[in-house]
């Protein structure tokens, strides 16, 4: 299974401006939406949550909107500051 190819949701025939979605798209998508539940459930801006664990903010909104997926290891940090986010943020704030 080729995931960029291999639709997963057509697009609607009946509107011009829909596209199709494909697995690579809809992982995409939910990665997003669990940066941006993990963000919220901090209580912070996008901003904030860049400054805070140095992750570029322009980074954070390509993800966030899922255009483009956060490679292995910034997923790895991502499960850190889920699990840990004083220490993620105290050790990036140290190493400044």
């Amino acid at each position: 299974m080729n995931k960029k190819t291999t639709i997963v949701i057509p697009k609607d025939p009946n509107d011009p401006e829909d596209f199709d979605v494909s697995v690579a798209g809809l992982e995409r998508g939910l990665m997003g939406r669990r940066i941006r539940m993990l963000r919220n459930r901090l209580g912070m801006s996008q901003d904030e949550f860049a400054r805070a664990y140095g992750i570029p903010l322009a980074n954070i909104r390509q993800y966030e909107i899922g255009r483009h997926m956060p490679p292995p290891a910034v997923r790895a940090y991502l499960k850190v500051i889920a699990a840990e986010p004083e220490l993620a943020a105290k050790a990036i704030a140290d190493a400044a």
